[in-house]
């Protein structure tokens, strides 16, 4: 079953979300609608997928099942939310907008909505990922499931919560990617070419995440298991437990989660 879906925004996330959607047949193309302010994004979006792209509001809006904000935190949501709710006061309405909380959406509109805050995964293209979803009273899971499952997975979370997924889960790949980097770096260093760097790397993050995956042990099990006395693997795991890398990582964690909450503050 798909949906009729109308989004405020045409940047990089959702077009991620757009793309998965569509490929999923969650939506169709006939039935998307999206609103930007710059006429070259319009344009890319309609060429590109095929879907109807417009820089002003559109009156498809009226109809449409589920809305999504897709928005920055310092642009007008506040006076795009009283719309929605003067011309759709039924949809589904969907929040991507970082920092900005459900009863911050609810007073703007000046009535109550069903408004879902989600936060949505950046790894929609390979099926993995979670988005961190909120539900209000009016929310329709039945409605808005299908669509959020479209682009990854989804985990549905006290809003209290959010900031935490935010920093954490959706910023997760660049702590993988800035491993990844030092890990191929480490290699160049060590004498292999970064073609092979490169190659055993990812090679060893994909079967570590299923070795976790299917044995459901304990890193430190694992770790055991490689770590055998007075071998390479201890040696290394010496020097990372001098180091300050289990402190780096979860610094830069909770640096993303209070940036998360920050933005929410500047309005």
């Amino acid at each position: 079953m798909t949906i009729s879906l109308y989004l405020f925004g045409g940047g990089q996330m959702i077009e991620a979300i757009i793309r998965a959607s569509l490929k999923n047949k969650a939506i169709k193309k006939a039935d998307t609608f999206i609103t930007d302010i710059s006429e070259q994004r319009v344009k890319y979006l309609k060429e590109r997928y095929g879907v109807n792209a417009e820089t002003s509001i559109n009156d498809f809006l009226k109809d449409s099942a589920i809305v999504l904000l897709g928005i920055r935190p310092q642009d007008d949501w506040s006076g795009l939310i009283k719309t929605i709710a003067e011309r759709n006061p039924s949809t589904q309405v969907i929040s991507i907008i970082a920092g900005v909380t459900i009863d911050q959406l609810q007073k703007a509109a000046g009535k109550e909505l069903a408004i879902t805050r989600i936060i949505p995964n950046t790894l929609t293209d390979t099926g993995f990922g979670y988005s961190g979803a909120t539900l209000s009273r009016k929310s329709d899971k039945i409605i808005i499931d299908p669509f959020l499952s479209s682009f990854g997975k989804v985990d549905y979370i006290p809003e209290e919560q959010i900031d935490i997924y935010t920093g954490y889960g959706v910023a997760g790949p660049n702590y993988v990617y800035n491993f990844f980097i030092a890990l191929t770096n480490a290699g160049v260093l060590g004498g292999l070419s970064r073609k092979q760097a490169n190659a055993v790397a990812l090679e060893n993050l994909q079967g570590a995440a299923k070795m976790l995956e299917i044995t459901g042990k304990h890193p430190y099990e694992l770790l055991d298991i490689n770590n055998s006395a007075g071998g390479v693997g201890i040696a290394a795991q010496h020097e990372l437990d001098a180091s300050d890398f289990a402190a780096g990582v979860q610094n830069a964690v909770l640096a993303a989660i209070q940036r998360t909450t920050d933005l929410g503050k500047d309005d």
